[in-house]
């Protein structure tokens, strides 16, 4: 099965006409009965090869961040410098080298989705795991025992890095999870900042769930901004996009559930019917981009209120059952017909909005992906 992107570079690369190809996606698509706008192109896995390549470069990792840790607790270079016990900044600096190294390869000249996003991931996350452990050194193990806010300062400083790192795997490989990569240490940097300041003030959890709400927000503004860019989306702006709905929505759910107090383990009537509307205003707006995450995302915690809704009905032996039988379907029922659904959102929506969103209804049309 060729992706929409395996096309665009075939048409970039002369192997296939734009016309050729455009036709070929009408074809795949009237045979689906689904036009392509609604598919939400995502291309994780090529082949086994993928699955092949990812296994092998985890155990690489593995590997070389083990022998790393051995070498730095050879020199005596970990947080507890006096008895050389910890963790050393060499093991996650090996790793994220040889994920860089390995990156040129598998990345650069042979394009493979799944060990790209994983070499991605253990790049950013030995860059912020090597600064974290590096500023640890300098500052003390003494020094951080019950000093929440230097550790937020120094985590704030560790996400920076990690961000600096994201912009030159950005620069150097394009791979379209980066993006979400670099805006989720810019948030975890924001957020340290923010404890940093407040300590151990009592009202922290709540600015910190309204922090994160609010640059929740953001990150969806920003991945509307990818998503209107490509509103056919036939480049990998598209991509680019799609990962970072996926980070904005648990951002957005996770602090709107956990503020009405649903997850205190007490959910009432009124919080649950409550709950359930949410879900329906959060569908109506996956529908109006055309973007699934929103959905997956506060799925959990609908299934928990319906749960708690058939129990307080006294269907409490079928609670569960009947609440995945209701959600089931209705998720079914949506994907069935989500492209009739869309339409009905998107028609009643502001000219100026609709001019913004993905199109409804198009014929594919082919370009060199960007």
């Amino acid at each position: 099965m060729y992706s929409q992107q395996d096309l665009d570079e075939a048409v970039a690369a002369g192997a296939i006409d734009a016309t050729a190809a455009a036709s070929l996606c009408n074809f795949l698509d009237g045979d689906r009965l689904a036009p392509a706008v609604d598919e939400e192109q995502f291309r994780l896995i090529n082949s086994f090869n993928d699955i092949f390549v990812s296994i092998a470069s985890a155990i690489l990792l593995f590997a070389v961040g083990w022998i790393g840790q051995s070498i730095g607790t050879g020199m005596g270079l970990t947080v507890d410098s006096l008895t050389s016990q910890g963790p050393s900044p060499f093991a996650p600096l090996a790793v994220a080298a040889v994920a860089w190294g390995l990156a040129t390869f598998f990345t650069a000249r042979r394009r493979m989705a799944l060990p790209s996003i994983l070499l991605l991931l253990a790049f950013v996350g030995g860059v912020v795991a090597t600064a974290m452990i590096a500023f640890a050194m300098i500052a003390g193990t003494n020094s951080l025992d019950n000093n929440q806010p230097l550790g937020a300062l120094l985590a704030a400083g560790a996400l920076a890095s990690g961000a600096l790192g994201a912009w030159l795997h950005w620069r150097r490989f394009h791979v379209p999870i980066t993006v979400a990569a670099g805006a989720a240490t810019v948030v975890g940097l924001m957020v340290a900042l923010l404890v940093s300041v407040l300590g151990t003030d009592a009202n922290v959890r709540i600015v910190v769930l309204t922090a994160t709400l609010l640059l929740g927000v953001a990150v969806f503004l920003f991945a509307m901004r990818w998503d209107s860019s490509d509103q056919a989306r036939v480049t990998r702006r598209s991509d680019v996009a799609f990962w970072l709905h996926l980070l904005a929505a648990p951002m957005i759910v996770h602090p709107v559930f956990t503020l009405l107090g649903l997850n205190d383990g007490r959910a009432t009537i009124g919080e649950g019917l409550v709950v359930v509307l949410l879900y329906v205003v959060l569908a109506i707006a996956a529908l109006a981009i055309d973007r699934r995450a929103l959905l997956v995302s506060a799925l959990a915690y609908v299934l928990y209120a319906l749960t708690e809704l058939f129990k307080q009905i006294g269907a409490v032996e079928l609670s569960v059952a009947l609440t995945a039988l209701v959600i089931g379907s209705a998720l079914l029922m949506l994907s069935a017909y989500w492209h009739q659904a869309r339409r009905l959102v998107v028609v009643r929506l502001p000219q100026a909005l609709q001019s913004r969103l993905p199109l409804l209804d198009r014929v594919p049309t082919l370009q060199p992906a960007a």
